[in-house]
C-alpha cells in the first residue's frame, strides 16, 4: 500500500479523511518544496525527489484525528500521523516524516526530512537559520563542497521562498 508517487500519496491523504484546510495547506507547502528541490537540482545535490515529495504531501496527516492542530499548536498529530500510516501498511521510513517534520533536532534525518521540515516552515514565512544550517550542512556533504559555499547560494533562495509566504498566506 506504499504510495509509488505523489499523485498516490494525495489519494492515500483524501481517503482517509483530509479536510479541504490540510489539502490546501498541504498544496502550499509543496509549492515551497518544489522551489527548494529545484534549487537542489540546480546545485547537483541528490536528493530521492520521490520520498520528498511523498513526504510533504504526508508529513501532517495525523492533522486529520486532530483538527485543531490545523489551526493552533500541537505534536499529538505526529505520532497519530506515523501511527495511522503505519496502520494502513506504509513504510516506517515514510511513516516517520511525521515525527521527522517536527522533531528534526532531536532525532537523526535524512537530508530530505530536514527539505521536508523546511519546506513546512518556509512556506509561511518563516526562517528557522538551525534548520537551515542543517539543510546546508548535509547538502554540501553530499556534493563535497564546503557549506559556506552552499550558504551565500541557498540561504538567498530561503529567502526568496519565505518572502513569498505572505502571498502564500493569503491564497
Amino acid at each position: 500500500m506504499n504510495p509509488r508517487n505523489q499523485a498516490e500519496a494525495s489519494q492515500l491523504l483524501q481517503a482517509l479523511g483530509a479536510p479541504p484546510h490540510l489539502r490546501r495547506h498541504v498544496e502550499l507547502v509543496g509549492e515551497a518544496a518544489e522551489d527548494l528541490l529545484a534549487k537542489m537540482r540546480k546545485l547537483r545535490v541528490v536528493v530521492d525527489e520521490n520520498f520528498f515529495r511523498i513526504g510533504v504531501v504526508l508529513h501532517d496527516i495525523g492533522k486529520i484525528r486532530f483538527p485543531a492542530e490545523m489551526f493552533g499548536s500541537g505534536a499529538e498529530h505526529e505520532t497519530e500521523g506515523e501511527r495511522m500510516l503505519l496502520e494502513v501498511g506504509i513504510d516506517s521510513n515514510i511513516a516517520k516524516v511525521c515525527l521527522s517534520h517536527a522533531r528534526w533536532k532531536d532525532m537523526d534525518c535524512t537530508l530530505e526530512e530536514l527539505m521536508i521540515a523546511l519546506s513546512d516552515t518556509l512556506w509561511k514565512g518563516v526562517r528557522n537559520p538551525e534548520l537551515e544550517e542543517a539543510v546546508i550542512a548535509e547538502s554540501a556533504r553530499r556534493v563535497s563542497q564546503d557549506k559556506w559555499d552552499l550558504f551565500v547560494i541557498l540561504d538567498d533562495m530561503f529567502e526568496r521562498i519565505a518572502d513569498r509566504g505572505h502571498e502564500r498566506l493569503l491564497s
